[in-house]
């Protein structure tokens, strides 16, 4: 009952809190996924991107994963052509990398069973590298990722390091994933409805059934219902133990599920 109760805690502050994104709303392209899945009585996201082509500038001579200190010379949510880099590359004073990154999506589940259940889901749309964590403080997160990411440096110190030709070529390469993951996410989008949409409308059957029936109905498959938990089968072990990166790095639970491409 406790950890019910936390996670309708949790689901308020979440989609109660002003989103502090660059872009500060949800991306068009999954507005209908997003907000399916906060109308879910087991599930709520808390972040999310469609998947984007970018063109940072970062220090250089910086050896280190730079998230801080960069800057975005260009970015989209939907294809791009040669001269938007190009005119991207004419600002870079540092190193500029041209990236695509694919959609990815984090939603936090009621019980271990529905990450299970929306792992497999992500999994059968072709997010392959999805993953599901439990911190210490019993928050389960499911991550919706994938592999098919491109990383290309430009430039270094402002100097343009390849031919117009090379720019055109990756910029090729970014639509043609823009493609592929638009196709993803509208097959993740047709899974999760016939996946999870059943089990909601299957709970809210069984909830307005509940409320109609008999006291002593219900007395009366209690000790059926004790029966049967005894012969239910547990939750399938197909989850690697690792530290937790939000609660804990010493104490949490944190469980990963990964399969290959």
């Amino acid at each position: 009952m406790e950890a019910g109760n936390n996670f309708k805690q949790w689901k308020k502050q979440c989609l109660s809190k002003v989103d502090f994104s660059k872009k500060g709303s949800v991306d068009e392209d999954i507005k209908n996924i997003v907000s399916f899945i906060n109308d879910c009585h087991n599930y709520f996201t808390t972040s999310s991107c469609s998947g984007r082509i970018i063109l940072i500038n970062g220090e250089s001579d910086n050896t280190e994963v730079q998230k801080q200190n960069c800057s975005w010379l260009f970015v989209t949510h939907q294809k791009c052509q040669k001269e938007d880099v190009l005119a991207g590359l004419r600002k870079a004073c540092g190193d500029a990398v041209f990236k695509f990154e694919p959609f990815v999506l984090h939603v936090q589940c009621k019980q271990l069973e529905d990450a299970q259940l929306l792992h497999s889901v992500a999994v059968n749309s072709g997010f392959r590298n999805s993953g599901i964590t439990v911190g210490k403080k019993g928050k389960i997160i499911m991550a919706v990722r994938s592999t098919h990411c491109l990383e290309v440096p430009l430039s270094h110190k402002g100097q343009v390091l390849v031919q117009e030709e090379y720019i055109d070529y990756v910029v090729q390469v970014a639509n043609q994933k823009i493609e592929e993951n638009q196709k993803r996410i509208e097959r993740f989008h047709s899974c999760l409805l016939a996946a999870v949409g059943a089990g909601e409308t299957f709970n809210k059957g069984r909830v307005e059934e509940t409320k109609a029936e008999p006291v002593y109905t219900r007395r009366r498959k209690r000790g059926q219902e004790k029966t049967d938990s005894k012969n239910a089968s547990p939750v399938q072990d197909d989850v690697i133990l690792q530290n937790d990166d939000e609660d804990s790095l010493e104490s949490g639970l944190h469980l990963f599920c990964l399969e290959s491409c």
